[in-house]
């Protein structure tokens, strides 16, 4: 089962106001480098729930979808 696993996120606003993720902190401690910003939507997280930013990220080579709510929270998801 999967669920939200919220994340610390570096992030920087552009000249044009928009807000790009760097890098995140996992939950162990762990940062990851973001590669790459391939999409940026508003989307619903269809497996944890929850609606806002969703950015498409290469993570380690590998795309993922990274989400900012309307709370100011990011999150991934996760499984349980």
């Amino acid at each position: 089962m999967s669920n939200k696993v919220y994340v610390d996120v570096l992030a920087e606003f552009t000249t044009d106001g928009i807000l790009i993720p760097r890098s995140l902190r996992w939950k162990d401690g762990t940062v990851y480098e973001i590669q790459r910003v391939n999409d940026m939507r508003r989307a619903t997280s269809l497996k944890a729930g929850g609606v806002g930013m969703r950015y498409t990220c290469m993570i380690d080579d590998r795309e993922r979808h990274l989400y900012y709510e309307d709370n100011n929270l990011w999150f991934v998801e996760g499984r349980a």
